[in-house]
């Protein structure tokens, strides 16, 4: 496999077509921030912007910056978009909403713990970017009340009943994996260490059933398999997105035992969530092989197929493994034939089943600047390093 051709294929997709795309076509010239829906050529079809996918785009411009190239116009761009957010998408107390109107005004509360996070993870970039001390400590206040709410992350506005059935889900220890790192800078290396040590075991010796073979998304609150339609979910993209954090983590602590666990569960959850007809990762699947409940189930999304090519390089890298490059080459032939527009800027989010675009959006109410730019810069990097041991 020749990897220099594929690092500068990653690499002029994202520098010379997506990066440009969101930097031309979403920033809000008016009242600051951005918009993230953007039908196929970029223009904008509804005003409404969402939190979380606004720090996620002050996070990935002041990450460029930091990483790539400090180009002025990506400074510019995260910091007035970190200004939009400072101003209006909190409630004064630490707590950022859902979303906004166009000029700031709240429209949901602050329900969704992913808005916090995404908070924090753009104002530890672009403190680090900027040197400013507002935005740091921004970062660190935010990071404090994720803390403060972990363990009933949705808060007043949760809908369970408690003591019947109470879950604990997947989604926050598998983001603060990386949220851990991306703020190392902020919380110190002894900090992420060990938490590092507590969140692989929880997302390896609880959400993993090896039963199964598979992570689900809910356990119950003492660890234990919840045999419900809950309990039983998978989401193969959410898995694989961890396992390349998870590996990330186990360098930092030279585990060669985690590296080696999460390199099992990619291959595994790919064996179970490849559609083996059409090809392409389902979105929802039952852990014991029931009818899922969510009718979306069978469809493809980008941003599941981009995480996987970055956990498929990341396993090769750590590991050596051939059977990652077979599925690597699959998974590659399949995100570029069937998410890339070869008509117009940035990819397709939305498939069914055939891999037909079912949602010709370049942007949404979830889909951002996010997945296809970190998931092109990761594969870049990753393949890099290859190149330069190969």
């Amino acid at each position: 496999m020749d990897f220099q051709r594929l690092a500068i294929q990653y690499k002029t997709e994202l520098l010379g077509n997506v990066v440009p795309f969101w930097l031309n076509k979403s920033q809000d010239k008016e009242y600051g921030g951005y918009f993230s829906c953007l039908d196929k050529a970029g223009k904008v079809f509804d005003t409404d912007k969402f939190v979380w996918l606004q720090a996620r785009e002050v996070w990935l411009f002041s990450m460029l910056y930091n990483r790539v190239e400090q180009k002025p116009e990506w400074l510019e761009c995260a910091r007035q978009g970190g200004e939009f957010l400072k101003k209006y998408g909190h409630d004064g107390f630490g707590n950022w909403y859902f979303s906004l109107t166009t000029d700031g005004k709240p429209l949901i509360q602050p329900y969704n713990i992913f808005s916090y996070t995404f908070a924090a993870m753009a104002f530890a970039q672009l403190g680090l970017a900027t040197g400013n001390d507002e935005y740091t400590s921004l970062a660190r206040q935010t990071y404090d009340r994720i803390l403060e709410r972990q363990d009933n992350p949705k808060g007043r506005y949760n809908k369970a009943v408690p003591g019947t059935r109470n879950l604990k889900n997947f989604a926050l220890p598998m983001i603060m994996c990386n949220l851990n790192l991306e703020m190392e800078h902020l919380l110190g290396k002894e900090f992420v260490e060990e938490s590092a040590v507590t969140l692989i075991d929880e997302v390896m010796n609880v959400f993993y059933r090896p039963e199964y073979g598979l992570i689900v998304e809910n356990v119950n609150q003492n660890g234990s398999f919840s045999d419900t339609f809950d309990g039983r979910l998978v989401n193969p993209g959410h898995a694989i997105e961890a396992m390349w954090f998870i590996m990330d983590l186990a360098e930092r602590l030279d585990r060669r035992d985690v590296i080696d666990q999460a390199q099992t569960i990619i291959l595994q959850t790919l064996e179970h969530g490849w559609d083996k007809k059409f090809g392409g990762i389902f979105y929802f699947m039952d852990a014991k092989n029931h009818p899922p409940q969510q009718l979306e189930w069978d469809m493809k999304l980008w941003w599941v197929h981009l995480e996987t090519l970055i956990a498929l390089l990341k396993g090769y890298h750590l590991t050596g493994s051939e059977e990652n490059l077979h599925w690597f080459e699959k998974v590659h032939d399949y995100t570029w034939k069937h998410f890339k527009d070869t008509e117009s800027p940035e990819w397709f989010g939305y498939l069914n089943r055939r891999g037909e675009v079912t949602h010709s959006l370049k942007g949404g109410k979830w889909k951002g600047c996010f997945h296809v730019p970190r998931g092109l810069f990761q594969c870049w990097q990753t393949l890099e390093k290859m190149t330069w041991r190969q």
